[in-house]
């Protein structure tokens, strides 16, 4: 019997819920959270790992998940790809660039892990206007099938960029360069400005995406057909892949490049709650939240085991590779 997608989008947010409860009760170390809320307890550490470093760490690990997922659900609708994932176009390997070139030069050493944030988002912004402008027609309007082909290309000249930039620098700055580059959210970034900026871009991108679900069903069956019953496909375009674009950048500036989220999430929330980007678009903003909260506390979880936490992105793309295939011969079947 299939669930009413009411019903599945409720779920769906007790889901998140209960994952961002759970990101904040467990971590390496073993806190009093109900005395810290009931105010019995006075533990001037426990505070500080509650309020500076899990209740921060799960909100922008909730946010960034939320963003890639969306973005990947309107990149795969806008460019009819269904391979197609948040860092497709060109704007992650930019972010990449701006934040490995922070860290060599001394940004990273006067304004610290925000200076690596900064730089990463202008370079993402930088990346959008660059795709955007070599995917334009003779008439100025913008190919889809361009921006994927720049896209790609741009993200392997990014790769050989960043790849030189390790093979320069001493080995310890490489090492940081690659934890982020694998994607992270265990980093001095979580200040109150920088988790604000991230939830607050991803509240506009969503709503922005949102409020373009009705064009992208038009969409998904052709251009020539969304025409006929009045959608600007130009305009809708346009407005879908700046608003994925941005969404990208500030994960990609705060988090590195956190993978599978993007590409899983929106297949998963298809099977679930079907095409209509009107429910589908704010489950894949639940699920994506959901699923990188989780994925985080794994790494935690893990740090007994091995003495040292894992990238975030390590954790997404060991679930998701097997998940992914798992989708794959389910949709074949």
């Amino acid at each position: 019997m299939k669930i009413p997608r009411p019903l599945m989008l409720s779920s769906m947010l007790i889901l998140l819920i209960g994952s961002m409860i759970l990101s904040i009760l467990f971590g390496a170390s073993s806190i009093d959270i109900f005395g810290i809320l009931s105010g019995t307890s006075h533990d001037a550490a426990d505070k500080a790992i509650l309020l500076r470093e899990r209740l921060p760490r799960t909100i922008l690990g909730a946010s960034v998940g939320a963003s890639l997922a969306a973005a990947g659900l309107a990149f795969q609708a806008i460019l009819k790809n269904p391979l197609a994932d948040p860092y497709v176009i060109g704007v992650a390997g930019g972010s990449a660039i701006g934040g490995t070139l922070a860290m060599i030069l001394p940004v990273a050493a006067v304004a610290g892990q925000a200076g690596v944030s900064i730089l990463a988002f202008v370079f993402g912004l930088l990346a959008i206007a660059g795709t955007w402008w070599l995917s334009r027609d003779s008439r100025g309007r913008v190919n889809v099938w361009e921006v994927l082909l720049v896209g790609v290309i741009f993200n392997t000249f990014a790769s050989a960029v960043i790849m030189f930039m390790k093979s320069v620098v001493r080995a310890q700055k490489a090492q940081e360069m690659l934890m982020w580059l694998m994607g992270t959210l265990s980093s001095d970034v979580r200040g109150p400005v920088a988790v604000s900026m991230s939830v607050g871009m991803t509240i506009v991108g969503s709503i922005i995406l949102f409020r373009q679900a009705p064009a992208l069903n038009a969409l998904s069956v052709g251009e020539e057909d969304a025409a006929s019953v009045g959608v600007d496909t130009a305009s809708t375009t346009r407005i879908v892949l700046v608003a994925g674009s941005l969404l990208v950048a500030s994960a990609v500036s705060v988090a590195g490049m956190i993978g599978f989220v993007g590409l899983i999430v929106p297949h998963g929330v298809r099977v679930l709650v079907g095409s209509d980007h009107r429910f589908a678009i704010p489950a894949s903003i639940l699920t994506g939240a959901s699923f990188l909260v989780l994925a985080d506390v794994a790494t935690r979880m893990l740090f007994p085991v091995f003495e040292t936490e894992a990238p975030v992105g390590v954790m997404t793309a060991i679930i998701g590779g097997p998940v992914f295939v798992w989708l794959l011969r389910r949709g074949a079947r």
